[in-house]
């Protein structure tokens, strides 16, 4: 196909989408007055930069060396920012300290081969932080207090061995827990004092989901986003003397997703749904105008990111799904925004793709939501990309997706489907995925596929599957369990076979045992089960082409998974393309990484489905090893 037939936009150059973004993920000082964020440094690794009122420049706060920095947060001392790294992919997080005045950084979990997982800070308590560590054993996570000044750290609370979510109180005392059950279920667990015993105030079902929001400032009330005795997700709020629960938003269909709360009130005051798209609903009558305003001021999805301690000063982004995300502090007390920044300025007036929401019905009845991506100037019907999510327990979102806008601009229909056992949609939908990998999941895929055929907007002869994780599962099985639907798959990080993909999960995994017995089958008791839904012992099946990209250090789908699926090729004198990436885990965090395969992935649908491709060139600094059978 050439782009003089289609009539395609020019190439997006590669780097444009997959590269850093300019500046990214911003939030305030608790004063309002500092603003940090992303940014890449004169080495092009992500870094926390800071901008202060009255400098010249904006300085550099952190030199990490190589894999740049994704996630980081204010402290209440106003001082202090904390960013998580972990070493090339293991998920051995470290939470580290940067004192924005010193510029001194220091490691707070330092411990070899632990994981630390952020709890909770308070402005009330703006000198510590709660953090889980599995130190003591590798399969749970205690909580520990960290002193932020003299980084001391405090053993605080004893996880029994199967509580896998923690939630503080108003005086910061850990007293509410979420813990996994044999049945595949949770508990939700509450306590009077930090030194009481826990008491099990209420059970969910493997059917059931269940997690604590927050409690209340005077701590009579503990906020519960719950799908008990409803179909969706809930917000409840639970009186913990008489343990009475009050709804306080729901819908019939879709479940509670985020939810916003003051920064030292403690008053729930919005609540979002993800239906096509963000929705929210205000709780709060104090904030509704500002919502009115925000809303009506970008076409994009709203988020709140962060805000000032006086609530004076809110910082909010806007979605969308053909342009940049843009940033915008906004002032409470005039009603104003001020434009910030967005991440990638050079998308702006690139020819972008809309994205828009579909749905069908699976041969089965149920109705399946996803996102259909045409290429501006597109003629149907066209080659096209079933991008499935990973997961499987996640769901697909509309907005910027740098991977779909890339198929799209090379000339690819890209569908996104949101299959049963993909999360949001209550807990029925959800339940419809249990033990259905490679079964009800694969068959609203390919139901997906002959929705694309039948509304003409697909060639049958030149659909490609590509997906990560889950979706890279979901490849394997749609080359091996329907040989002769895709033209080719590409799999990233995808897992072939069930069996060992749980004899390998990370310790710290083994409390969610049972719900993975519950959702994809045992392990223990039906060993043939998994086998028969698992693409490895289907590898000669398998009729067209295939390339399979790898994190070396990938602890959730160990490099054995891909490794395995080509040593079955190769005997059974299948072709297949592998890139196994030695410095990367579940997914390619460096820019280098994600140039060099995306060039690779490029050149191959090209060649079988017939897009456009961008020049491959080298791409300095990958750790990409490739191997052609």
């Amino acid at each position: 196909m050439e782009r003089e037939e289609q009539n395609l936009p020019p190439i997006i150059p590669r780097e444009t989408l997959f590269g850093n973004p300019e500046k990214a993920s911003p939030q305030l000082s608790p004063d309002g007055r500092q603003l940090a964020y992303l940014a890449p440094d004169e080495n092009n690794v992500l870094q926390v930069w800071l901008q202060t009122p009255g400098d010249e420049s904006d300085k550099q706060l952190t030199q990490d060396k190589k894999r740049g920095i994704r996630a980081y947060f204010w402290t209440y001392d106003g001082e202090q920012l904390i960013y998580l790294q972990d070493a090339d992919g293991d998920e051995n997080f470290h939470l580290y300290s940067v004192n924005i005045y010193k510029n001194i950084v220091r490691d707070l979990t330092p411990f070899q081969g632990v994981k630390a997982q952020p709890i909770d800070i308070d402005p009330n308590f703006p000198n510590e932080i709660l953090v889980g560590l599995n130190l003591n054993n590798p399969q749970k996570f205690d909580v520990y207090r960290i002193d932020l000044q003299t980084g001391a750290v405090t053993f605080d609370t004893d996880n029994p061995g199967n509580i896998i979510a923690w939630t503080a109180d108003a005086q910061f005392q850990v007293r509410a827990a979420i813990a996994a059950t044999p049945d595949g279920g949770y508990d939700l667990l509450y306590r009077e004092k930090s030194d009481a015993d826990w008491e099990t105030w209420r059970h969910w079902d493997a059917e059931d989901e269940g997690s604590v929001v927050d409690f209340s400032a005077d701590n009579q009330t503990m906020y519960v986003i719950a799908s008990h005795d409803a179909n969706a997700e809930r917000l409840l709020a639970v009186d913990v003397q008489t343990r009475e629960e009050t709804v306080i938003a729901s819908d019939e269909q879709y479940d509670v997703g985020g939810v916003l709360i003051h920064p030292t009130t403690r008053v729930l005051q919005a609540v979002s749904f993800y239906r096509d798209r963000l929705e929210w609903q205000v709780l709060d009558n104090s904030i509704a105008q500002d919502f009115e305003i925000l809303q009506n001021f970008h076409r994009g999805e709203l988020s709140v990111g962060s805000r000032d301690l006086e609530d004076r000063t809110w910082l909010v982004s806007y979605r969308r799904d053909n342009g940049p995300v843009s940033y915008y502090r906004y002032d409470r007390s005039t009603q104003k925004l001020t434009f910030l920044f967005t991440n990638k300025p050079q998308l702006q007036e690139l020819p972008l793709a809309p994205m828009n929401s579909i749905s069908f019905p699976s041969r089965d009845g149920l109705t399946i939501h996803g996102y259909l991506t045409l290429p501006v100037g597109g003629e149907t019907p066209l080659p096209a990309v079933l991008l499935v999510h990973g997961g499987p327990w996640a769901r697909d979102t509309w907005g910027f997706d740098p991977v779909v806008q890339w198929l799209a601009n090379r000339g690819y229909a890209v569908l996104q489907v949101n299959f049963r056992g993909s999360t949001g949609y209550g807990k029925d939908f959800l339940n419809a995925g249990n033990r259905e990998w490679g079964a009800k999941m694969h068959d609203d895929l390919i139901d997906a596929v002959q929705w694309l055929i039948q509304e003409g907007i697909a060639d049958g002869n030149k659909i490609a599957i590509m997906g990560g994780s889950y979706g890279g599962y979901a490849t394997l099985a749609g080359l091996t369990f329907t040989p002769e639907t895709f033209a080719c798959g590409v799999d990233i990080v995808g897992p072939s076979n069930l069996i060992t993909l749980m004899e390998s999960i990370p310790p710290y995994w083994k409390p969610m045992m049972a719900m993975f017995s519950h959702r994809v089958g045992d392990l223990e008791s039906e060993p043939e089960f998994l086998k028969a839904r698992s693409p490895l012992f289907y590898a000669d099946q398998i009729q067209k082409p295939l390339l399979i990209g790898q994190g070396a250090n990938d602890p959730r789908v160990k490099q054995a998974e891909s490794e395995q699926i080509v040593e079955a090729m190769k005997k059974a004198g299948k072709p297949v393309e592998y890139v196994v990436y030695t410095d990367e885990g579940h997914g390619f965090a460096r820019p280098e990484n994600r140039l060099h395969f995306y060039a690779i992935a490029e050149e191959f649908l090209s060649k079988y489905l017939g897009g456009q491709s961008e020049p491959a060139s080298e791409v300095e600094g990958h750790s990409g090893v490739v191997s052609r059978y």
